[in-house]
């Protein structure tokens, strides 16, 4: 009786054994992502993609909602109105951030000094505003701008002399780019101050060796080292600034002869969709602004990073 050869059976290799780990691992790390995705899907994505679909419509009486293309884009870009709005936000953005960042820049240079008496309550005090609801500062601001019922109206009635009006239609831009200053210099000043206590103390004391003075620190230590703080800070207020809404929404009211419903492309954006029942041309102005200021944001962030390195 013969009997057959034993047949060996190889275990798994080494490399084998480590691509199924490696496949499990990957797998398990899309599980981990897997709920993340699935909230940005349904609140970011779904909601571009539904306003782009809307874009390339047109509700019209005779006929009902009809496919248009990109009429609705040539339209905009044809829009006086619209394009009114953006010249206004873009000098909003060129004037107000600027001076904002640099209020937000000095205030946290001041407190990481270490010089300012009673430092916890200016830091605590200059922060305080962002906390306060933009629809609450927009009223309290709009109150104290009012000639016939606020704080202007009541120094002009006790020093008997004519302020200028806030709310007219040449001021109120500027008293819009105030309020939203006050609201988010304290904000910007954190995001500087944080930066700023990171930096290794190694670095003051070599320029205390090499008896630098204050000036020639803060240029060539702090503003350097808080450069990323500056340009994600930038960023933050150009996207805040071409999404300019909430302080008009509420001060048109207050002074509607001045803030029209087209005064931001947000605004026009809002009363085209609520006002005017235009779904399709409010869609269509929204996704025009969110890829302007995408673009700006994404070039403004090449630029600063670029001077980083």
């Amino acid at each position: 009786m013969t009997t057959s050869p034993a047949v060996s059976v190889k275990p798994p290799g080494r490399a084998q054994t480590r691509a199924a780990r490696h496949a499990r691992g990957r797998w398990t790390g899309w599980g981990f992502l897997s709920p993340f995705m699935i909230v940005f899907a349904l609140v970011f994505l779904a909601p571009i993609a539904y306003s782009i679909y809307l874009s390339l419509f047109r509700s019209q009486l005779v006929g009902g909602t009809v496919f248009v293309g990109l009429d609705n884009y040539v339209a905009a870009f044809s829009d006086a109105a619209f394009w009114e709005g953006f010249v206004r936000v873009a000098l909003f953005l060129v004037v107000q951030v600027p001076i904002m960042l640099c209020i937000s820049l000095i205030a946290a240079l001041a407190i990481d000094s270490g010089r300012l008496y009673g430092r916890d309550f200016f830091r605590i005090g200059i922060f305080l505003p962002y906390a306060v609801p933009a629809v609450v500062a927009a009223f309290m601001w709009g109150f104290m701008y009012g000639e016939r019922f606020g704080l202007v109206g009541n120094l002009e009635d006790l020093l008997g002399i004519a302020l200028p009006e806030l709310l007219s239609p040449d001021l109120v831009l500027a008293s819009i780019g105030n309020i939203v200053t006050w609201e988010f210099a304290g904000y910007n000043m954190l995001i500087f101050y944080s930066a700023l206590r990171v930096i290794p103390t190694s670095l003051y004391e070599a320029a205390a060796i090499d008896g630098a003075s204050q000036f020639r620190v803060i240029r060539a230590i702090k503003l350097p080292a808080i450069r990323g703080s500056l340009v994600v800070a930038t960023i933050f207020s150009i996207i805040g600034s071409f999404q300019l809404f909430n302080e008009p929404s509420i001060m048109q009211s207050l002074a509607p002869n001045a803030i029209t419903t087209s005064f931001t492309p947000n605004l026009y954006a809002y009363n085209l969709a609520f006002s005017g029942q235009q779904l399709n041309y409010s869609a269509t102005v929204a996704i025009i602004m969110g890829v302007i200021t995408m673009v700006i944001a994404y070039v403004v962030q090449l630029r600063g990073m670029r001077k980083a390195d």
